[in-house]
Formats: structure tokens, sequence, C-alpha cells
């Protein structure tokens, strides 16, 4: 048998191979559930909604799973896809903020060139 023949799995590694596979796909579900949601919108009840019409802020927070052990052999490159998707998303949030940063900085500097303004009605009758 070569080494890169794929042996059996034991009942073990079995588990743990569909434990990599559910926690893999959660955060796989975690990320597609991102794509595209950065707008809100408010419906009939002023409750914010995302735009495929979920209810934003509800996810529950990510823990991380423990009692995984070494990521199977056959699902390295999912992992690392699913990595560089992160780091994908992770650079284009941090590009939102710089970009909502620069803004803030603008809207700012208009505001601090604004001079108060002068009466606009006279007393005529003193």
């Amino acid at each position: 048998m070569s080494p890169d023949a794929e042996a059996p799995l034991s009942a073990g590694d079995t588990t743990a191979h569909a434990r990599w596979e559910a926690a893999l796909a959660d955060l796989e579900a975690t990320l597609d559930d991102t794509t595209g949601t950065d707008t809100t919108d408010t419906d009939a009840t002023g409750t914010d909604t995302t735009v495929d019409g979920t209810t934003a802020g509800t996810a529950t927070p990510w823990s991380a799973p423990t009692g995984l052990g070494p990521v199977p052999r056959d699902l390295v490159g999912r992992a690392s896809r699913l990595l560089a998707a992160q780091r994908d998303r992770i650079t284009a949030v941090e590009d939102a903020r710089r970009v909502t940063l620069e803004h803030l900085g603008a809207l700012r500097a208009v505001d601090a060139t604004r001079t108060p303004q002068a009466a606009v009605y006279l007393d005529a009758s003193a």
C-alpha cells in the first residue's frame, strides 16, 4: 500500500472527521451569511434587518470548537480556502473602516469651517 493511499477510517477517525466537517461547515455558513449583508434596512415593525431579511445582530457569538484534534488530511484544502476567505473578509472590513473614518474626517472638517449664523430677524419695534 502506498503512503498516499487512503486507509479506511476507524470509528474514532470517522467521528473526528465528522466533527471537523461540521466545524468547517459552520464557519463557511457564517462566512456566507455575512456576504452582501452589510446593508441594513428597517422593516414595518422598526426592526433592523439585513439584506436577506434576517434580523441584524441575532447571530450567536462564535467560540472556538474544542477537542477536534488535528485537521484530517482530506480537509486541509477546505480549511485553507476558508482561512483565505476569512482573511479577505478581514481586509474588506478594514478597508470599509478606513473609508468610513476618512468620510467622518471630511464631515468634521466641513462642520468646523461653518461660521455661526447671524440673527435672521430684527426687532424693529424697539
